[in-house]
């Protein structure tokens, strides 16, 4: 009886210490899974704990991260802000970024956002060439001449500006990447696929809400 007792409690330490292995392994490993920005970059969301996804509508991974993200942010707790920025790595992404601030500024993005991934990757209309662009625009319920005064303003050059600085202070190698209060960075590419990506953002939020309360 007492050998019995003794072998069940050696499974127990042993299933114990197994369950203890894999929490850690799965907590996001810095240098691997997600980098700190030194010094944090600010962030603008106040008391809310600030998620900025540079993405690419061209990019084909961040057309597979996009429901999971919209998911991820309808679900998300109030005490989370997320925001998109057009990654600028390249001149040959301006077009992209612009169409975004534009359909931003005219009232559309929140209707647009996806059909602009959906047409451009699915259906192979090439948003990224202007004239294709305003055609599709104006198709899709947006004021023609709007578009083309607001696309082509000094306000979206600025906005194209802010966007290519933040590119480079939040060092951002590739797209989708995100970045979790000014403080740590991931990617799909670093976390091992966009499911796990938002996995890692998860853990992330909850690292900064905890660094937020010391």
């Amino acid at each position: 009886m007492v050998v019995f007792r003794k072998i069940v409690a050696l499974l127990l330490l042993a299933l114990v210490a197994a369950g203890a292995q894999a929490q850690t392994q799965s907590l996001p490993q810095l240098s691997r899974d997600f980098i700190r920005l030194d010094p944090p970059r600010p962030v603008t969301s106040g008391e809310r704990i600030e998620v900025i996804e540079f993405f690419y509508y061209g990019c084909p991974v961040c057309y597979e991260l996009e429901p999971t993200l919209s998911r991820w942010h309808f679900n998300a707790p109030g005490s989370v802000a997320l925001r998109r920025v057009p990654a600028l790595s390249s001149d040959n992404w301006d077009n992209f970024a612009k169409l975004f601030y534009t359909l931003e500024a005219t009232g559309h993005l929140a209707r647009l956002h996806w059909p602009v991934y959906d047409n451009f990757h699915f259906d192979g209309v090439k948003l990224n060439e202007e004239a294709v662009m305003v055609d599709w625009v104006s198709h899709n319920g947006v004021d023609k001449q709007k578009f083309i005064d607001t696309y082509g303003s000094p306000e979206i050059q600025a906005k194209l500006a802010t966007a290519r600085e933040m590119t480079r202070s939040y060092e951002i190698k590739g797209v989708p990447s995100i970045v979790v209060d000014g403080k740590f960075v991931t990617s799909a590419r670093m976390a091992g696929g966009t499911r796990e990506l938002m996995r890692v953002v998860d853990q992330l939020v909850e690292l900064a809400r905890k660094e937020r309360a010391k």
